[in-house]
């Protein structure tokens, strides 16, 4: 049993809901990583997304684009993120780490160098945002081989034959894009949410995570009423961009929270 699956069941049991933030390895600086990764945790964070740095991310609205600039300026690449990861299981062997990012730099490495070096760091899940499901079949049943969920993303426009794909090649869960656009373009519209999630029931067993556009404590209680986990990524790199590498990681831990207390309100 992977550790997303164990995080999600604990989870059910105690009728909670599951935050997942997000943030851009390197970003503001390599050293901050694992301080942030920390820091999520201690907030109140159950699954945590790493973004691996990518030149051109197309899901990314500008907030994460300057993120990965950021990062890719500070000679961080995937090789780099592993060993983030690598270093944060020395001290948390339990938190469930997914990596996101796009198809290039993994093609780089290799899939199955890629796949063996991060379940050796201790990564147990991956989202590779271009790869599609209908084409990857065989990373996908690598990755269960290797012991990573491969997570993929479905959208308000997902066809009834794209959700089936997602439901048998993916694993963890499924990350459902709240909105049309990219991260951090658009407010979230709930009534379009609440209408989806039931037809995403009924294709899979998979917990449902919701992301893009949750950027508070009342739009992410709202979520949590109707999926099994809340994603938060621009609002935090929004917070550490502002706070500047002095004070990211307070700020952060202080962003995160609220947020937490009310989805276990």
């Amino acid at each position: 049993m992977s550790r997303i699956h164990s995080r999600f069941a604990a989870l059910r049991k105690q009728g909670r809901k599951a935050l997942i933030p997000y943030i851009t390895a390197g970003d503001p600086a390599p050293s901050l990583t694992l301080p942030l990764m920390r820091a999520l945790v201690e907030a109140g964070a159950d699954i945590l997304e790493l973004g691996v740095p990518f030149s051109d991310p197309m899901a990314d609205g500008p907030v994460i684009q300057r993120s990965s600039e950021r990062a890719l300026a500070n000679g961080v690449g995937l090789a780099d993120v592993i060993g983030m990861v690598r270093a944060f299981r020395e001290r948390d062997p339990d938190t469930p780490v997914v990596l996101m990012g796009y198809a290039n730099p993994v093609e780089a490495m290799g899939c199955e160098k890629f796949l063996a070096a991060a379940a050796d760091a201790g990564v147990d899940g991956v989202i590779v945002v271009d790869y599609p499901p209908e084409e990857a079949g065989p990373f996908a049943a690598l990755a269960k081989s290797s012991g990573i969920d491969p997570i993929f993303l479905l959208a308000p426009t997902s066809t009834p034959s794209r959700i089936q794909e997602v439901a048998r090649a993916g694993a963890g869960y499924l990350y459902y894009v709240s909105l049309k656009g990219v991260t951090g373009a658009a407010s979230l519209d709930l009534t379009d949410v609440a209408n989806r999630i039931p037809l995403l029931r009924a294709a899979t067993q998979l917990p449902i995570g919701v992301g893009f556009g949750i950027r508070d404590a009342q739009s992410a209680r709202r979520v949590a009423e109707i999926a099994d986990a809340v994603v938060i990524g621009s609002r935090i790199i929004q917070e550490i961009e502002a706070a500047g590498p002095e004070h990211a990681v307070v700020r952060v831990g202080d962003l995160i929270r609220p947020i937490r207390a009310a989805l276990d309100a």
